[in-house]
């Protein structure tokens, strides 16, 4: 066994997914300076006391956890004393907000324009005003993510530091989550031994993972297909203009099968993985395959296609449920890039066809991307959120930060006071 040793590279990076499904970690060594991100370590356990994003058996919990972390430790020769978090669940609320101050730095009248110049102060000030919004006492702001800015006639300003005008308005998004929800997880973590840096929208760490900068900018929604969950989120000139997250993911399907077939989850599961077509049309009315017999139960075939049937009324509900998000965003006609599927729903066989005939726009899997190391075992769409919250720290290190929460879950939120200065790039 490799002997361990004390994280204390400030490179090395690791992420915890926690999913209904799946409980993921992942190490890696993030350079920015020569660009090169490296994965030293996953480790991929099955979930235990987590339903669509909260925690329903704490020890559960925790064991599946210190499993993940031990496996993702044995193969990058590390110990995990830190480490960044996903959240998702139908808890997770996003809003758009603006704010706007009058930008005064003198008494005179006709004050000159140099003296007017906006400050990083400034930017503060707006945004501490744009997050101003009432929230239920059981609330809390996860992240703070700003659009644009207006500085007086001028309008979608990406950085307003160091420019001069009279009145500066910022434009925002919110995402907010339940308090108790995200301290009980944070909990569950630091008994292990395992200081937690922050909290991440898991939809947010998986666009970090999959997109580029055109993407962004273009227009492109992320779509994060968990087995409990599906986080969506919408992206349109460079800035985040919706969140949301759906109560309904890849379990579901699993579900529907062991009904209608009559047998147990575990082999429903299997046998979507291994039978299942998202589109019915694509899959074999001649391949037949024996379902499981159990207590001298009778031998039983089903086709290919008949299972398929039911797997496709299911997913086209779920790209309805998506669509209908879509068209929240108020952008969803300006999405050059359509969508990005991800998470472990993302790789049912033939999703990728299903979403571009019922929603007329591009589609592709999102997969980790500009990695090096053990790709070969972090490549698939279900590992995105975890390598995604391990570039969370450098996409974000220029960022001026906000002071952090310091309510019910201590410094685990961190809010974002700026979306230009290299987020995402």
């Amino acid at each position: 066994m490799k002997q361990r040793m004390k994280v204390s590279d400030k490179n090395t990076q690791i992420g915890i997914d926690i999913g209904t499904e799946k409980i993921c970690c992942a190490i890696t060594e993030i350079n920015s300076d020569e660009k090169s991100n490296k994965i030293l370590g996953v480790g991929s356990v099955p979930s235990q006391g987590i339903k669509k994003g909260s925690i329903v058996h704490r020890d559960r919990v925790m064991d599946a956890i210190e499993s993940a972390v031990r496996e993702a430790e044995l193969m990058a020769g590390i110990k995990v004393n830190r480490a960044m978090l996903s959240i998702s669940g139908d808890h997770i609320r996003g809003i758009n907000t603006q704010g706007a101050i009058a930008i005064q730095k003198g008494n005179a009248r006709n004050v000159p324009v140099v003296e007017q110049e906006i400050t990083q102060n400034d930017v503060s000030r707006v945004l501490e005003l744009a997050k101003a919004v009432s929230l239920p006492v059981d609330r809390e702001i996860l992240h703070i993510l700003p659009q644009e800015y207006l500085i007086d006639t001028m309008d979608s300003i990406k950085d307003p530091v160091g420019m001069s005008g009279r009145r500066l308005e910022a434009k925002v998004h919110l995402i907010t989550m339940a308090a108790t929800t995200a301290k009980n997880l944070v909990n569950c973590v630091h008994e292990l031994a395992i200081d937690v840096e922050g909290l991440v929208f898991q939809g947010l760490a998986s666009a970090i993972a999959t997109l580029d900068t055109d993407e962004k900018e273009l227009g492109v929604v992320v779509v994060d297909i968990g087995a409990g969950t599906t986080d969506i989120t919408v992206f349109y000139d460079g800035g985040v203009r919706h969140t949301a997250v759906i109560g309904v993911g890849a379990s579901t399907v699993t579900n529907d099968i062991a009904v209608m077939l009559q047998i147990g989850m575990e082999d429903a599961e299997q046998i979507k993985l291994k039978y299942a077509s998202a589109k019915a049309s694509m899959s074999s009315t001649e391949l037949e395959f024996d379902l499981p017999v159990k207590n001298g139960g009778i031998a039983r075939k089903v086709s290919e296609h008949e299972l398929s049937r039911y797997v496709e009324a299911r997913m086209i509900e779920l790209i309805q449920l998506i669509g209908r998000e879509i068209e929240r965003s108020d952008v969803s006609e300006q999405l050059t890039y359509g969508l990005v599927l991800t998470g472990g729903g993302a790789m049912l066989r033939n999703l990728v066809p299903l979403a571009q005939e019922k929603f007329n726009m591009p589609v592709r899997i999102g997969r980790p991307k500009n990695f090096s190391g053990a790709v070969d075992i972090a490549s698939t769409a279900d590992f995105t959120a975890a390598i995604g919250l391990t570039q969370w720290t450098s996409v974000t290190r220029d960022l001026v930060m906000q002071e952090t929460v310091l309510s019910p879950i201590g410094k685990a939120v961190t809010n974002i006071k700026d979306w230009v200065r290299g987020l995402f790039t």
